[in-house]
């Protein structure tokens, strides 16, 4: 049976369109993306196939094309949806995070910062730039290493700071083996780049350590 058989209020796109997309699981969603599925199966089939086959949502938009591609009902098309979804998602909350008046806890920034991070598959250390209020300037990835770390130099960290002309700054990085527990480099590095931006009169907020499921504040755990 094709969707447009159902009754109208277990449509997706009506039940969205009546009670808000809140109200709609993770597959008709989905669904309302991939419009239709192939021969004898709906979109929400095919969304729930692939939600169980990638352990998820996140597994799913994480996904490269080639192995999306390969379900039945699949193509670059709707690879291209499902990613264009995804990215806006992230720009909406880049955007959030521009119309925060301060930064007052470390809640506001963490939720772009694991937006940012948490489903790369090597080591990011980057860098939100502050003004005197602590409102965000920029974010910029500063150095790129492997699954199990990255090389970080305090020196290239004061001089972009300088650069962006910024009062203030939060350091993030993620750790790929999904555990956000500090290391006692972390923590080492935190002081070594709190020294450095003391220097320059800036004031280093807050180190945010992303993990698969959760993140880290130094600044909660009292380390700042």
């Amino acid at each position: 049976m094709s969707i447009i058989d159902w009754p109208s209020q277990e449509r997706p796109r009506e039940k969205l369109l009546t009670h808000g997309p809140g109200h709609l699981s993770d597959a008709e969603l989905i669904a309302i993306l991939l419009k239709t599925g192939p021969r004898g199966k709906t979109a929400v089939d095919i969304a729930r196939e692939l939600l169980s086959a990638y352990g998820g949502l996140r597994g799913l938009l994480t996904a490269d094309r080639l192995s999306i591609c390969q379900h039945r009902g699949l193509s670059d098309t709707k690879y291209a949806i499902l990613h264009a979804s995804l990215e806006l998602g992230r720009r909406f909350l880049a955007e959030q995070m521009q119309d925060v008046d301060a930064l007052t806890s470390p809640q506001a920034a963490r939720a772009y910062l694991k937006a940012k991070l948490r489903d790369l598959p090597y080591e990011v250390f980057g860098c939100l730039y502050l003004d005197t209020r602590h409102r965000p300037i920029a974010f910029k990835e500063l150095f790129r290493g492997t699954i199990d770390g990255a090389s970080v130099y305090p020196r290239e960290v004061v001089r972009t700071v300088l650069a962006t002309n910024a009062a203030a700054v939060i350091v993030a990085h993620n750790h790929p083996s999904g555990v956000a527990e500090p290391s006692a480099a972390d923590q080492a590095l935190t002081q070594r780049l709190r020294s450095a931006l003391a220097l320059v009169d800036v004031r280093l907020v807050d180190h945010i350590v992303v993990g698969e499921r959760d993140s880290v504040s130094f600044s909660e755990r009292g380390l700042l």
